[in-house]
């Protein structure tokens, strides 16, 4: 596929979407190369709001502190009921169970439930603040870097792969500060604090239940690690299987008049097939975790039991902190398993931060002038002196070209597919920068303006129509900013396209749907027309608008056309030969050079490439012009 060909697929596929996946789903195609560089980098995007992280800390602490103490007061209530219980047995004069001072630890108790619950919604309050913040801060960089980047970025990457780490990868990091973070703290802050109240009670089952914990962290750390390959995979189908739906639905038509549905279909259940086998396999693997878990607590229990049940004859415990001692080995393990997880998905969220951070490190495009030049009164002179190009560096595809176009003057240019007629325009408009030599504009050098200033001088009407989600009146409006009624009326009724528009029901507010398909082709062209009228530029590119519709409306648009081309310097990539015939200046190109120029008769009468070209096409022996 050819270069120029690319180029105008980039614009095709320029409204398609990332995928079908939810964000987040599954596992990154690969780890972070360089994990502790990304995680700092990250953490800089925090280091603005310090103090509510801090905040945040604090309330995870003392909504945990609050969680953890209760379990111990609870012990003194049942080592109340208990003994209670007991001295009515033994028939004990005057024994009763004190239930008012069962009633104050419930009241106790049940307050320090509430103010626990108070300050982990508050917790949860300000960290969705400060990850919000942070990932709306990561957007726009990424989002003000896309607008710095060069075409060539673009042209070499799927946008289904720039949209997945724009969005996809953006939303995973958001997911991870809103709730793994403050996770992370309250798991941290329950282990150690467990711990502690754990051995206030009694060392050797502590030690017991520690025992344990290596047991879980092995079994943890084996399951994680089979499990990773098929997340891996499942991430790496699921992608796979995105890009193919996508395809097949944002091209339904072509698929059904080539008779490509049952391919598509094998090739989808191929690809569901690989995604279902990569998916059971990891959520069957990553499910082993909380039964291995339970068991190897259970365990715990039992050895805490049995301990409990000789300490308390003993009297060296009370039968309330038994109780106790098994909430907090339950507290305990909970957190373990928790933080096993969240580091898993740390590093997955580490892989997407790094994914993103790529695009924030990519080359942009060469830095505007210095002091940049613009031209208030353009005429319209347009020069190519020396110019080199290549889309790699190795690869030169133009070559010493020199172009000298007169205000005014409409000039064609034609070749073979792949000759480099886009790519000429890609320079003039400043899409790509050359190599060497120089584009002039009234004899100033292009890469002395900015580029707003530079495009605002031109107008284009593509092959591919450009349009949007929105209504006929907003896409026509696209051409000028804050254009009055009366000028976007205006400016259709110039291209010929005022009159099929009153005839749909909604008129200049009929709202075109994603693909503009609920108008004909046709229709879309004098749209684009429309919309470069009224932008009113100094300079025309038109890629031939008429190869695709009926003669008629080739008619209309060529009307619209010629109308919009008058006084004005024009370059129009030629397809139809015909349509060409009373360019000022033709220039024919091939492989990167302009091998010929001149009038439509001058290059007939020479009697070379472009007549050869010419001839073909009514000849049905086609050079394949495009």
């Amino acid at each position: 596929m050819s270069k120029e060909t690319e180029t105008n697929n980039s614009h095709r596929q320029g409204r398609r979407g990332s995928g079908f996946g939810p964000p987040g789903m599954g596992m990154p195609v690969q780890k972070a190369k360089d994990f502790k560089g990304t995680l700092k980098r990250l953490a800089g995007y925090l280091k603005p709001y310090k103090f509510q992280l801090l905040a945040v800390l604090a309330t995870a602490i003392i909504s945990t502190i609050f969680a953890i103490v209760s379990p111990k007061i609870m012990g003194k209530a049942t080592t109340r009921l208990f003994e209670g219980l007991m001295m009515k047995m033994r028939g004990v004069p005057g024994a009763e169970i004190d239930f008012d001072y069962i009633g104050h630890i419930i009241l106790i108790l049940i307050g320090l439930y509430v103010l626990s619950a108070a300050f982990s919604y508050l917790m949860q309050y300000m960290m969705a603040g400060v990850a919000q913040k942070t990932v709306y801060n990561l957007r726009k960089e990424v989002e003000e870097k896309l607008n710095r980047l060069p075409l060539k970025y673009f042209d070499s990457r799927t946008h289904g792969e720039i949209l997945s780490r724009a969005v996809n990868d953006v939303d995973n990091i958001s997911n991870t500060l809103q709730q793994s973070m403050t996770q992370l703290i309250t798991s941290v802050v329950t282990i150690i604090g467990v711990i502690i109240m754990m051995l206030s009670i009694s060392p050797l089952m502590t030690l017991i239940v520690i025992v344990t914990l290596p047991l879980s962290v092995v079994a943890i750390a084996n399951i994680a690690k089979k499990s990773q390959k098929h997340f891996m995979g499942q991430q790496k189908s699921l992608g796979t299987l995105n890009g193919h739906v996508e395809e097949m639905y944002t091209g339904h038509k072509i698929s059904k008049v080539f008779g490509y549905e049952r391919k598509s279909l094998e090739k989808f259940e191929e690809m569901n097939e690989e995604l279902y086998q990569s998916a059971w396999k990891a959520q069957f693997i990553s499910g082993l975790i909380m039964p291995i878990m339970m068991f190897i607590n259970n365990i715990g229990y039992v050895l805490v039991s049995a301990v409990g049940g000789i300490l308390v004859m003993k009297k060296a415990i009370e039968i309330g902190d038994i109780q106790a001692f098994i909430q907090y080995t339950r507290q305990f393990s909970q957190p373990v398993a928790q933080t096993a997880q969240i580091a898993n998905i740390i590093q997955s969220t580490i892989a997407s931060a790094e994914r993103v951070f790529e695009i924030l490190d990519e080359t942009e495009e060469v830095p505007e002038a210095a002091s940049p030049r613009s031209i208030s009164d353009v005429e319209g002179d347009v020069s190519f002196n020396h110019v080199s190009f290549g889309y790699k560096e190795n690869e030169i595809l133009i070559e010493d070209m020199n172009i000298h176009v007169r205000s005014g003057q409409k000039v064609a240019i034609v070749g073979p597919t792949g000759a480099g007629k886009t790519t000429l325009i890609n320079l003039l408009m400043r899409f790509y920068d050359v190599n060497s030599g120089e584009i002039l504009i009234d004899g100033v050098n292009i890469a002395s303006m900015k580029r707003s200033d530079l495009r605002s001088l031109f107008g284009m009407v593509l092959q591919d129509t450009w349009l949007f989600n929105s209504t006929i009146r907003e896409n026509i409006a696209y051409g000028r900013e804050r254009a009055s009624e009366t000028e976007i009326v205006a400016a259709a009724k110039a291209a010929n396209a005022d009159h099929f528009i009153r005839t749909l029901p909604d008129g200049y507010d009929t709202i075109l749907n994603e693909e503009a398909s609920n108008i004909s082709q046709g229709q879309k062209q004098l749209l684009t027309i429309a919309r470069a009228v009224l932008a009113d530029p100094a300079i025309l590119i038109l890629d031939e608008a008429t190869s695709s519709v009926d003669t008629r409306t080739e008619v209309h648009i060529q009307k619209a056309m010629d109308r919009l081309m008058e006084d004005r310097t024009s370059f129009v990539i030629a397809h139809r030969l015909s349509t060409i015939r009373d360019a000022d200046m033709i220039l024919v190109m091939d492989h990167g050079k302009v091998i010929e120029q001149g009038t439509h008769v001058e290059l007939l009468e020479k009697g070379s490439f472009y007549a050869d070209l010419y001839n073909s096409q009514f000849t049905g022996k086609s050079k394949n012009v495009g």
